[in-house]
Order: C-alpha cells, then structure tokens, then sequence
C-alpha cells in the first residue's frame, strides 16, 4: 500500500520516529483522559446524569482549545520546543493523578472540573508544538507527507487510547479513576519519551531581538481581527458562508452527541456499563463514518465542487436525520452515527478545501485559527442548548427536528451560494 511506503520511508528518519513516538503516547493519553471524563461525568453509576453535566464536561475538554488556542503560537515561538513537550507532558501527568483523587474523594464537582481543564489547556501546547516541530526533523521534500500522516497516526493513537480506557474501565469493575491513572502514565511516558530529543533541535531558534510577550499577545489579537476582515471581503464570500456552514452543522453533530449520550445512559440501556458500551459501539460507528468521508468525499468533491459536496452533505442530514433519529431505538441511532459522522467529516474536508483556495496566504493560518474558535465553540453551544431542551431520558423530538431544520437551512442558503 503507497500509505505503508510512505511511512517506512519517514520511520527511516531518527528524530522523526522519536518525535511520532512523543506524538503517539501524547495523543494516546489524550484519547484515554477524555473517555474517562466522559465516563466519570455520564456513567457513573452514583451519579443521576444530566445534560448540563454533560454541557460542563464538554466545555470543559474543548474551550481551551478555543481560548488559548490562537496564543498558543506566540509562546510557542519563545519557549524551547522539546522542553515544552517534556515539561508539559509531565505537567499533564501529575494533574491527571490529582484528577484520579479527586474522583474518589468525593469533592465538590468544581474542584474535579478544574483540575481537568488543566490538563486540557496544556494539550494545546502540546499539539501545536508537535506540528510546528514537523519541519526540523523531516527535509522540506518529505513535508507535505509528514504533515498528512502525522496528524493521521495521532489520531489514530487517540482512537486506540479511547478503546484502551473502555477496556480497562469494564476490568477494573467500572473504576474512572483507574482509567485516568493509566492516561496519567501515558503523559509520564511521553514527558519521559521527549527527552531522547536534543535539547536544541526542534527549535525556534534565539532572535536577538523579540517583542515583549505583552505586545505580542495584542499583535496576535489584532492579527485575528485582520483576518475576520480578509474574510468579510466580498471576492472571499464562498469561504465565509462555508466557514458559516461548517459551524452551524458542528453545532448540530454537537447537539446530537449529547442526545447520544443521554439516551445510552437511560433511555436504550438498562445499566451505565450497557450504556457505555452502547456508546462505544456508537462512535465506533461514526468513525467508521469519517473514514468514509475521506475515501468518498475527493471524488465527489470533484465532480461536484466543494459547495455543493456541502449542500449535498447538509440536505441529506436534513431528511436523513429526523428519519433515522426519531425513532429513537438502537437500529436507526447507529445508521444515523455512521450517517452524520460521514456528512460532517466530508462537509468539513470540502470546507477545508474551499477556504484553503480562496483566501490569501498570509492570511490562512490566523484564519485556520479562526475556524478552530469557532469550530469548539459551537460545539460547547450546542451542548449547552441540548442541555436546556432535553429530558432526563433523552427523548426529544424537539431537538431531532430543530436539528433538521438547521440542516435544511444550512442546505437552502448555500445552493444560492454556490449556483
């Protein structure tokens, strides 16, 4: 397969193989910690769940990303990178223990929830670091396939730690806080994995003169700004109703993520660990959906543009949704998982497209950073008025239609668009 070549090819490379390996453990981590929040908050079985618990869950693991997120870069560029990911590993791994105390010492939930931002506010340094590093291990010719595969693998480790924390959670009779231990030892094995890095290699390299952090973190603002204002422009119009799109229908995979997670804690199990299970299968489901997004969108993305992939993605959730949702069994809620993980992941691969080719490329990372704000927060908005409209089983008919109608309207205002 030309996917094994290329890799053998980048395993050839020393500091890149060390630099995968800090990457995977990282990531790994990352994937068994947010499963057992997931799990801590929602099936517990000493806790009676609600949707606003999940709503704080959900901030909790995303707004740092998009809070600290488009600073992340300006310290980035003055601390050393290897440095960063041994010290924040480290950093992670400790916080990760006090988190496991903190969920059997039975403490007031606003001391766990700190403790767990913590460690998710690092992770942005973390990744950022890990891809600004790309280009000091690998040759500018070998780039472009380090940057797609990377990422993958990281992802992919996430995916494996997910799996990881189910099983350990359904050995060790269901104990959250075991599975964080072993997140905790992840994020000490990847600290630990970073120091076989030379000190200096991932850089930056010293510049003899810097801006204060102080008139940096402004300049970052103001370049954020810029960027809304490249994309306001009238010639860039496609890129900001795309962005537009990209978000409301994160908004509505969000909303019914936790409509998910409600029905698997009461509705459609009749104990948490049937309901963990079921919601294992169910992303399992939906990742099987993303993977393919990305085997199917390329084509059709090509034969029907970028847009109008959207339009098709968002008016094929628009009836598919309330048809597969509303009966609200275990059948037609998998096939609506497979269904909408394929039309997001594909309605975001052709967002990223169209963005990518129209605006400017001084511009495009600030506005990437843009995307990512805005990409968390709907996500975390979403939770937040799931949690307002659903009942304590989760059966809402209400939200499901809501939800198609957002996708219609989304499907509507872009075929003006793009026609």
């Amino acid at each position: 397969m030309p996917v094994v070549r290329d890799l053998r090819v980048l395993l050839r490379l020393r500091y890149f193989r060390r630099l995968l390996c800090v990457r995977l453990l990282s990531q790994g981590a990352d994937g068994v910690y947010q499963v057992a929040l997931a799990a801590y908050v929602v099936f517990s079985p000493e806790k009676q769940t609600t949707a606003a618990a999940i709503a704080s869950a959900m901030a909790v693991l995303l707004l740092p990303y998009s809070l600290v997120g488009p600073f992340a870069g300006v310290l980035l560029d003055r601390w050393r990178r290897r440095q960063v990911f041994v010290h924040g590993n480290l950093l992670r791994a400790a916080l990760a223990a006090i988190t496991a105390v903190l969920m059997v010492s039975h403490v007031p939930d606003w001391l766990f929830y700190v403790s767990a931002l913590c460690v998710t506010a690092v992770n942005r340094f973390i990744l950022a670091g890990l891809s600004a590093s790309l280009p000091r291990v690998v040759d500018a010719e070998r780039l472009v396939l380090a940057n797609s595969l990377s990422p993958t693998a990281g992802t992919l480790a996430a995916t494996a730690g997910g799996g990881l924390a189910f099983a350990v959670r359904l050995v060790a009779s269901g104990s959250a806080a075991a599975v964080v231990l072993l997140g905790a030892f992840l994020y000490l094995s990847a600290g630990l994995a970073s120091l076989s890095l030379p000190r200096a290699l991932l850089g930056p390299d010293r510049q003899p003169a810097r801006p204060r952090l102080r008139s940096a973190l402004a300049e970052t603002a103001r370049d954020l700004v810029a960027a809304v204002r490249h994309l306001a422009a009238p010639r860039r119009r496609q890129a900001a109703w795309a962005l537009t799109a990209m978000t409301l229908m994160r908004f509505c995979y969000g909303a019914l993520l936790v409509l998910l997670l409600m029905l698997c804690r009461y509705a459609l199990s009749s104990s948490p660990e049937d309901g963990l299970r079921l919601l294992g299968l169910a992303l399992a489901v939906s990742g099987a959906g993303f993977f393919a997004a990305a085997v199917v969108t390329p084509g059709a993305a090509g034969r029907l543009g970028p847009g109008r992939w959207i339009v098709s993605c968002s008016a094929a959730a628009a009836v598919l949704e309330p048809a597969l949702g509303l009966p609200f069994a275990i059948g037609p809620l998998l096939v609506a998982a497979f269904v909408l993980g394929l039309i997001t992941q594909g309605a975001k691969i052709a967002t990223d497209t169209i963005v990518q080719a129209s605006v400017d490329d001084a511009f495009r990372g600030r506005i990437f950073s843009v995307y990512d704000v805005l990409f968390n927060v709907a996500f975390v908005g979403a939770a937040g008025v799931a949690a307002l409209m659903l009942p304590p089983d989760g059966r809402s008919a209400l939200l499901v239609i809501l939800v198609a109608l957002i996708y219609g309207g989304v499907a509507a205002a872009l075929a003006r668009c793009f026609t």
